[in-house]
């Protein structure tokens, strides 16, 4: 039986470009539940190696990125200080595709429309291979943690709650 073919997103082609190994993996979208939980139970996968990609704006430094795992929420305050900043917020849904072109549900901490400053929880390290978004709903990418920090130059960090 011949697999469907996977299209590769804005991610896929950045990882290829710098030669860095993942797994694209496909999965079922509820359009009514975009949480972490039924992306890790439709992967049949732990919860704490799926993560997921929120955008913040910090007082003084503007827009920053943060990489936790799909049990945990972020620790704006933990984020705050890592980002150098006393306060930060969630941005509006409304600004996310304007400002990273990626949607609710299918944002990836790789190949943003321009690259912010990113932070990835610790707790990462402890697996072998984690999941976050490949850009779109419905496709996540298998990456080793600090491939994933290479490609999104970002930094491990205690930010969960």
């Amino acid at each position: 039986m011949t697999q469907p073919k996977i299209n590769k997103t804005n991610a896929a082609r950045l990882l290829d470009k710098e030669k860095i190994t993942y797994r694209l993996i496909p999965y079922t979208v509820d359009p009514d539940n975009l949480a972490a939980q039924h992306v890790a139970d439709e992967l049949g996968e732990d919860i704490r190696r799926v993560f997921k990609t929120i955008v913040l704006h910090g007082e003084r430094t503007g827009h920053f990125v943060c990489v936790v795992p799909g049990d945990h929420e972020i620790d704006l305050k933990k984020a705050a200080k890592a980002a150098g900043d006393k306060k930060a917020e969630l941005i509006p849904m409304k600004e996310l595709l304007p400002l990273t072109g990626y949607i609710r549900g299918g944002c990836s901490p790789i190949g943003m429309k321009k690259h912010f400053t990113t932070f990835i929880d610790a707790s990462a390290q402890e697996f072998d291979t984690i999941f976050v978004s490949a850009g779109v709903r419905g496709l996540q990418i298998e990456i080793t943690p600090d491939d994933l920090a290479r490609a999104a130059r970002a930094t491990f960090t205690d930010i969960a709650d």
